[in-house]
């Protein structure tokens, strides 16, 4: 009796231990790539854009306006950039399952965590205008033109701390690696664009 008791609760324990299996975060990729992805790369380049226009345009107007069309360009792009990428996974795993037919016990389960190439493109959309928007709101009611480079610089490295922390650690990768990668990588972004543009407009361009 203390023979099958003993190995009852050995097999319950080992039940117990493999029940609450951890949470795989690879299962968050497709979504959590999309939407960091889409809010760095929106608040990165439509700042950028901005800050190229800057510098030679003091003028708040068209800071703006270059950045609305940023963040309209780049939402499109993204979204179907994002599409197509999904889709064409899509197609790779469907043919898959085709050829594994077989296995009729497992199908199921494979067909409900296909990817969905809408959603990608709808989050990726969103997440990049979500990104884009910090840039153009800092700057908006600022008119003097240096306070105004200032105060978008600030925001857009608070926002990239913050992108950079929550990709971490919704990732459980490295937070602190992570963010000054992530704040690092804009800066050169934004200082490259604006160096560049200040040079090509000093050289005569009208």
């Amino acid at each position: 009796m203390a023979t099958i008791s003993d190995h009852d609760m050995v097999h319950h324990q080992t039940t117990l231990e493999l029940e609450p299996k951890e949470f795989d975060y690879s299962k968050r990729s497709q979504w959590l790539r999309a939407a960091v992805l889409g809010a760095n790369d929106g608040l990165v380049s439509t700042a950028s854009l901005m800050m190229g226009v800057g510098a030679v345009k003091k003028d708040v107007r068209a800071m703006i306006l270059t950045g609305f069309a940023g963040l309209v360009a780049g939402a499109c792009s993204m979204a179907i950039g994002e599409f197509v990428s999904v889709y064409s996974q899509l197609d790779i795993e469907v043919a898959q399952i085709k050829r594994d037919m077989s296995r009729r016990d497992v199908l199921e389960d494979e067909v409900d965590s296909l990817p969905n190439p809408w959603q990608a493109a709808a989050a990726s959309a969103l997440a990049f205008s979500l990104g884009a928007i910090v840039p153009l709101l800092a700057a908006s009611f600022i008119k003097p033109y240096k306070v105004r480079i200032l105060v978008v610089a600030v925001a857009v490295t608070m926002a990239l701390a913050v992108f950079g922390w929550l990709g971490a650690a919704l990732g459980r990768a490295p937070i602190v690696k992570s963010t000054i990668r992530v704040v690092v990588g804009g800066w050169m972004a934004m200082g490259i664009t604006y160096a560049l543009t200040m040079l090509i407009g000093s050289k005569g361009l009208h």
